[in-house]
């Protein structure tokens, strides 16, 4: 059975009037359903490379076992996920929601970003792609340098 991906988009967060002690989320009422102008361009890799950049993504952090203690006890990290290709290229995965990232992997944790953002995050880890719902029937390889909003 194959179901088309629900839309969403984020709403537009107003700032407050008081002074929160710590930062406000970005995205205070997202439902983790694909945001709308990306599920519109779903099925043109050139569309959803356009609408990439200004669309709200979910990119996973995951556990990462860290050195072993003196004490026995072991260390995590959490780190985001990249992927190294057979010509070793390195890729940054992103996922249009949360329940694309949950199939791929139900022990990631969601961390909703802009897709500039996580264009940049790529780029400061030396990528030179996102992949976009790996393993799913809407797959999409991203290359940085074909994104919008450079």
């Amino acid at each position: 059975m194959t179901s088309e991906p629900q839309a969403h988009r984020p709403s537009t967060h107003r700032p407050s009037t008081h002074r929160p002690s710590l930062a406000e989320p970005a995205f205070p009422d997202d439902d983790g359903l694909i945001d709308a102008a990306l599920a519109s361009a779903l099925g043109s890799d050139a569309r959803v490379a356009a609408a990439f950049a200004d669309a709200r993504v979910f990119v996973p952090i995951v556990a990462v076992l860290g050195e072993v203690a003196t004490d026995g006890d072991k260390n995590a990290d959490m780190a985001a996920v990249l992927m190294t290709g057979k010509d070793g290229r390195t890729a940054l995965l992103a996922f249009s929601s949360v329940a694309a990232l949950s199939a791929w992997n139900p022990l990631a944790r969601p961390v909703p970003v802009w897709g500039r953002d996580a264009m940049s995050a790529a780029r400061d880890e030396g990528a030179s792609a996102i992949l976009l719902d790996l393993g799913s029937e809407h797959f999409v390889p991203l290359e940085l340098h074909d994104l919008s909003g450079q």
